[in-house]
């Protein structure tokens, strides 16, 4: 090998342990707030607290669930007109930006405003109906309906948007994350939905 060749080589593995030594780029976090700031916050809140309860609360949520989210509404596996309009334009580092800024703000704490409602709820999160086959909430969502890296965090959501959530699984309206929800939604009764809506609004 000459001596070009060589020191070429030298060179170019040299840059390869910088690059692989620089690893990933950070997750733009000031880009994201630009991001809520110019269009978010109109739905969800600059805080990620919807003030409609016909919008999901985003704050605390599981950021890589929340990037998900965003890539199945660009990618239409996720139906919404409106969400999809919105996402078009975002990178995968910008979702995964954004999840991480609506992941790191403190949900509010939410009351319940019919107690005795919420308690059937409490009973159907965390034990389920056996008389109906229905699984526990909590199986999936943990005690406190924090979610996982792949499940949602329910805990301080709308109980309006938990119930339209639970009505579009079962009518298989929800084109996304369908399958074990569907088993789930299309086994409760009207009053169950909303009065495990009522309990999980009251989580925090």
């Amino acid at each position: 090998m000459s001596k070009t060749k060589m020191l070429g080589a030298a060179v170019l593995l040299a840059m390869s342990g910088v690059v692989h030594a620089a690893g990933p780029a950070k997750p733009d976090l000031a880009r994201a707030e630009e991001i809520v700031g110019g269009r978010c916050f109109l739905c969800h809140g600059a805080e990620g607290e919807s003030s409609s309860p016909i919008f999901p609360r985003l704050a605390g949520q599981n950021a890589d669930y929340v990037a998900k989210q965003l890539a199945d509404f660009q990618s239409g596996r996720r139906k919404s007109d409106t969400m999809q309009s919105q996402v078009q334009e975002l990178t995968a580092d910008e979702m995964t930006a954004l999840g991480l800024f609506f992941a790191a703000k403190k949900p509010a704490p939410h009351r319940p405003r019919d107690v005795d409602l919420a308690g059937v709820g409490r009973y159907i999160f965390t034990k389920g109906n056996p008389f109906a086959g229905v699984a526990a909430c909590s199986s999936c969502h943990g005690a406190k309906g924090y979610g996982t890296t792949q499940l949602p965090r329910l805990a301080g959501q709308h109980p309006l948007y938990i119930e339209e959530q639970l009505k579009q699984f079962n009518k298989r309206e929800r084109t996304n994350d369908n399958a074990v929800m569907h088993a789930v939604a299309s086994k409760l009764t009207e009053l169950e939905v909303k009065a495990v809506a009522e309990y999980i609004g009251a989580l925090d």
